[in-house]
């Protein structure tokens, strides 16, 4: 294996002595000009790239974040990712990513690995399966800078960015009655995530509201994907109670929805659909599916102005900021109850 060029070998080259090189390399503004275009040229000459984690050590930074999320695969998610990226990159920090797949297990062993990499700082969404919190407390205990972002967990004294959630589970609920609804249902994960429980309690409250019963009934636990949607809806459309509507956790649970209603003969708008996310796919769909946007590209963006502050204070956690994002519905084909009267008219 060919032996890694250093700065000895340059300092061997030009005959002069290492620390001259060191500081040619490190912009030292006592060397002249003439030695440090030499000691660039040589570099270059010889392939020398700087030791990265020497100089980490040496100035305690690293200039790396670590990311961790539930998945990448989900559009929202990559979004998030990619305006951290864009919000961090003109002040030279680079981002690794790490993918929990909603494993807890998977999700300790990527905050240890991040933070073995000597990580400056690490921004994260909870899996499914988190309840203890015990290796985010490592993080602060280190005093790096730690930011939750769409999943969180109060009992962190951290910086959050989310979205007003039970307001997101309210305006799924009063948009599917505005557009004529009254039997709506909700599938949602059996996991206790507080994003998720929130979205629950103003689906309740939505109904309370408007002068619906609650139906427990209507309400199906289970997991989110494409697989629970349709196991979720199937389960609703053989109950003595059918629902006209259906809520579902996010943008994949949805899909199964509407793939098991069209099995049934129960297309939507004629049974309504609704997810979250906005998910890139949910405008392409037949029938295209309404959702709620959580606005991803304002949550990473956020997300990137925070740490750059928390890294700017005397203490990463001087000033505790809580950001809270307000949801849209983005109205598409799978509720406009219009289009199904029209239809079957």
């Amino acid at each position: 294996m060919k032996k890694k060029t250093t700065i000895y070998d340059i300092a061997k080259a030009l005959n002069i002595t290492v620390s001259t090189v060191s500081r040619a390399l490190s912009g030292f503004p006592a060397i002249s000009d003439t030695t440090r275009k030499a000691v660039v040229e040589m570099a270059k000459k010889l392939n020398y790239s700087p030791n990265k984690l020497a100089s980490a050590l040496k100035s305690g930074k690293t200039h790396i974040i670590g990311v961790i999320v539930p998945s990448v695969q989900a559009h929202f998610f990559a979004s998030i990712i990619h305006c951290i990226e864009d919000g961090l990159k003109d002040s030279g920090y680079r981002v690794i990513i790490y993918q929990s797949n909603e494993s807890v297990e998977n999700e300790i062993n990527g905050v240890r690995t991040l933070l073995e990499a000597q990580v400056d700082g690490i921004m994260a969404s909870m899996s499914l399966e988190t309840k203890n919190i015990s290796h985010f407390s490592e993080i602060i205990k280190q005093n790096k800078p730690l930011i939750l972002f769409d999943r969180v967990n109060t009992d962190l004294k951290v910086p959050t960015i989310t979205l007003d959630d039970f307001k997101a589970g309210y305006i799924a609920t009063k948009h599917l009655i505005d557009q004529g609804y009254q039997k709506i249902a909700f599938v949602t994960t059996v996991h206790q995530i507080k994003i998720f429980n929130d979205r629950l309690e103003g689906y309740k409250a939505a109904l309370t509201d408007h002068g619906f019963p609650v139906v427990e009934d209507h309400i199906i636990f289970g997991g989110l994907s494409i697989k629970d949607g349709r196991f979720g809806a199937g389960k609703l459309m053989r109950s003595s109670n059918k629902p006209d509507a259906i809520i579902a956790g996010d943008d994949f649970t949805a899909l199964g929805v509407i793939k098991k209603l069209k099995e049934i003969d129960e297309t939507p708008p004629k049974i309504g659909v609704i997810g979250f996310a906005n998910e890139a796919f949910s405008a392409y769909i037949t029938p295209n599916l309404s959702t709620i946007d959580q606005h991803a590209s304002q949550m990473g963006q956020e997300c990137a102005k925070m740490f750059l502050k928390m890294i700017n204070q005397e203490s990463p956690y001087a000033n505790m900021e809580h950001i809270v994002l307000d949801p849209g519905v983005v109205e598409r084909d799978s509720t406009n109850k219009k289009v199904a009267i029209k239809t079957e008219a």
